[in-house]
Order: C-alpha cells, then sequence, then structure tokens
C-alpha cells in the first residue's frame, strides 16, 4: 500500500464533463437527424439514416468501453446514456409505425417495456440493483440491429423479391426482440416482487 493511500488521500470524483459523456450526448443529438431522414421517406434519405442510425449504435458501444476501461463512470453518464438509448429506439419505432412499415402493438409493446423496466428499477434502487440479464442484452442487440435493417428502404432499393426478403428479415430480428422483451419484462417483475418480499420480511 503507498504512502499516499495510508494517509488515507482521496481519490478526486470523476467530473460529468467527459468523453463518454460527450459520446453520448452527440448520439442524443444525432436522434433528430436520423428522425427526419428517415421521416423524408427516400431511397436516399433512408440510407443517410441507416449511416446515422448505425453511429449513433456505435458511440453506444464507444462511451461504455471508454468509461470502464479510463475510470469515468458517472452516475450522471449512466443515466444519460439508458435515456439515449431509449430516446433513439423510440424515434425509430414510432416513425415506423407512422410509415406503415411496423405494427403499432409492436411499437407500443417495447416502449412501454422499455420505460416500464427503467421505472422498476427506479424504484427498487434503493433497496437493490437489479442488473441487466443476458436476456435483455440480447434484447437490444437484436433490436438494434433490426432497426438498422428496417431503416434502408430495401423495397425500392433492390429488384423483388430480395427487397421485401430484406425488410422482412429485419421484421423476424424486431418479432424476435418483441418476444424477448417482454420475457425478459415478466423475468424483471418476478425478481422486483421478490426483492420487495424480502424487504418486508426484514423490517
Amino acid at each position: 500500500m503507498s504512502e499516499q493511500a495510508d494517509q488515507g488521500t482521496q481519490v478526486p470524483p470523476v467530473s460529468n464533463w467527459n468523453l463518454p459523456n460527450a459520446l453520448t450526448m452527440v448520439r442524443i443529438l444525432l436522434v433528430p437527424v436520423y428522425g427526419v431522414l428517415l421521416a423524408q421517406d427516400t431511397v436516399g434519405s433512408r440510407i443517410a439514416a441507416c449511416v446515422v442510425f448505425v453511429i449513433a449504435a456505435l458511440t453506444d458501444r464507444w462511451d461504455g468501453h471508454i468509461a470502464r476501461t479510463r475510470g469515468l463512470i458517472t452516475k450522471f453518464g449512466t443515466m444519460l446514456d439508458t435515456l439515449a438509448d431509449k430516446i433513439l429506439v423510440v424515434a425509430a419505432l414510432l416513425i415506423f409505425s407512422w410509415l406503415g412499415e411496423v405494427p403499432w402493438w409492436v411499437t407500443i409493446v417495447l416502449i412501454v417495456r422499455e420505460f416500464g423496466i427503467m421505472a422498476l428499477k427506479s424504484a427498487l434502487a434503493r433497496h437493490e440493483v437489479i442488473a441487466p440479464s443476458s436476456g435483455g442484452k440480447l434484447k437490444a442487440v437484436l433490436q438494434m440491429v433490426a432497426l438498422a435493417v428496417l431503416t434502408v428502404d430495401w423495397v425500392n432499393l433492390l429488384p423483388e423479391p430480395f427487397g421485401a426478403i430484406m425488410y422482412w428479415l429485419g421484421m423476424v430480428i424486431l418479432y424476435a426482440a418483441t418476444l424477448i422483451a417482454v420475457a425478459t419484462a415478466v423475468d424483471y417483475v418476478i425478481k422486483a416482487a421478490r426483492i420487495v418480499r424480502a424487504g418486508r420480511s426484514a423490517t
């Protein structure tokens, strides 16, 4: 143990204004750009929207990796990162449903699941932190892949039947993500009920 540690030297708190949080802010700022391009609904604008979506998704990976490896994790950054992910996914789903390409029930289920679980975790934070499950991580990956695929207007970009095949590939992945989303939501609720019961038993 170092002499400084023996003297009780405290590590200075991590500033909220750091590179990972800056990347998260970039992701948030890219959401309206993505939304405008997607809503224009032309082959060119949707290809551009896909590029923006992929860049936004990559910033999610980069900011998390940098924060962990450089010790720059903050409560503000964690909250901002979660919010940025939700905003990007919700914007994409709402526009796809508005364009008639994704059923509204899928959009509603996924949005309710996202914000419902976020509220549940927040309510239980004082008792116990529920770690993300492997199913939840798989859902997030499938969801992002599906939305990236669906962003491109394959039907008008490729000759039949290849355009339709690509569209339905994206939908199948999104349906799989939706199924996992429901299953993991049930799992979260069961875990939450156990935590509440355990807390009541301890009092």
